[in-house]
């Protein structure tokens, strides 16, 4: 079987999906991946992925480059028949679902995320909403990676009742292996995990640095990610003055993981937040802003701490929260995140649901035909 995934770029697909990739290639299907070129394509391609480029603009609103991409997956889908598509994040999602419908090609969809096309309310919203209605109609399964998302589909009569819901993208308990916790409380180490950018929370996790540092200098706050806004010169800046340390973009998250004694996440919205999950799996209390994506990944002063979103001050309040639990408290923390992970979170179960909802549509598409 052809199986064709459209995607917006490699560091995520690679990341978070080689594992369903790699076993749809074991059970003897080709597998082709539509995305722009970069650094993590020659990997999946030593998969065993076959690529094809795709001109995408991640988070561009031009309107004739959206319609090039329509273009572009109605071309790729008649070249290529694919037996099913599997497409992820908001551009695939709604281009990618608009090529399927127009050339009667069976598809499934994973909404990774409102993203804040949805979240800002006003007339791109609208018209993101509007698209999403055309471009889900026909889907074989939507899916979801928390209910509030469902829900805000289904009470927008975007989506009907062919969604499910899964735990994000999982984890895999493997590569995150469990790690035991830093004894060093000389220094205590807070790692954040994303892009950097104002929808991650880095106005609010910068300021509250800023503040902590002030009372606790023995405090140090490690950020990782590449840099998609302007915050370059204001990150270079309290780095001089000893108030973080931004490593960019990096491959190996968890060694970084392993040597922090907690992860801190101030986003704004969320699908599932991976690097919780990531973190909680390598056995470490994650400190997390309380909106859908972020507040499934932990239980509240079990194995995390919430905090409310936006809010410098509540986030120094977390933050003094965890300084004050005892290091058997903190170590505890991470033990439940590891046990959590493993119930919950599995990269497994994430598999096994894109597999039978696969076996499905074939089976169903086959039927149609047979008739």
């Amino acid at each position: 079987m052809k199986i064709l995934v459209l995607a917006n770029f490699g560091l995520g697909l690679y990341n978070f999906r080689k594992e369903l990739l790699k076993e749809l290639m074991n059970t003897n299907h080709e597998v082709f991946i539509s995305l722009p070129h970069d650094e993590y394509v020659p990997k999946l391609e030593k998969l065993g992925c076959k690529h094809v480029e795709t001109m995408l603009s991640r988070r561009g609103t031009n309107p004739i480059q959206d319609f090039s991409l329509l273009l572009q997956y109605i071309k790729i889908i008649n070249e290529i028949k694919p037996d099913i598509v599997l497409t992820y994040t908001i551009k695939p999602n709604v281009y990618g679902g608009m090529a399927c419908r127009m050339t009667r090609t069976p598809y499934l969809t994973n909404v990774t995320g409102l993203g804040t096309s949805i979240e800002n309310k006003g007339l791109i919203q609208k018209i993101t909403l509007m698209l999403y209605r055309i471009a889900l109609k026909n889907a074989s399964c939507i899916f979801f990676q928390n209910e509030t998302n469902r829900q805000f589909f289904i009470t927008n009569s975007i989506v009907k009742n062919n969604t499910k819901l899964i735990p994000g993208s999982g984890v895999n308990l493997e590569n995150h292996s469990f790690e035991e916790y830093p004894l060093d409380l000389k220094t205590i180490k807070f790692l954040f995990i994303g892009r950097i950018m104002k929808a991650k929370g880095i106005d609010e996790l910068l300021e509250a640095a800023i503040k902590v540092k002030e009372k606790n200098p023995h405090i140090h706050f490690d950020l990782i990610g590449g840099s998609e806004e302007d915050y370059d010169q204001k990150l270079a800046e309290l780095e001089r003055a000893g108030i973080i340390k931004y490593h960019g973009q990096q491959e190996d998250v968890h060694s970084f993981i392993k040597k922090s004694h907690a992860t801190i996440l101030p986003s704004y919205h969320e699908g599932t937040a991976n690097v919780l999950l990531e973190s909680a799996s390598s056995g470490r209390p994650v400190l997390a802003s309380r909106v859908p994506g972020c507040m499934e990944t932990f239980d509240e002063d079990v194995s995390g701490i919430g905090f409310e979103v936006k809010s410098v001050d509540s986030l120094v309040e977390a933050i003094s929260k965890f300084m004050n639990l005892s290091i058997e408290e903190r170590k505890a923390m991470g033990i439940a995140g590891r046990r959590k992970m493993e119930k919950e979170f599995d990269r497994k179960i994430v598999i096994h649901s894109y597999l039978n909802e696969i076996n499905k549509t074939v089976v169903r598409e086959n039927s149609y035909e047979f008739i």
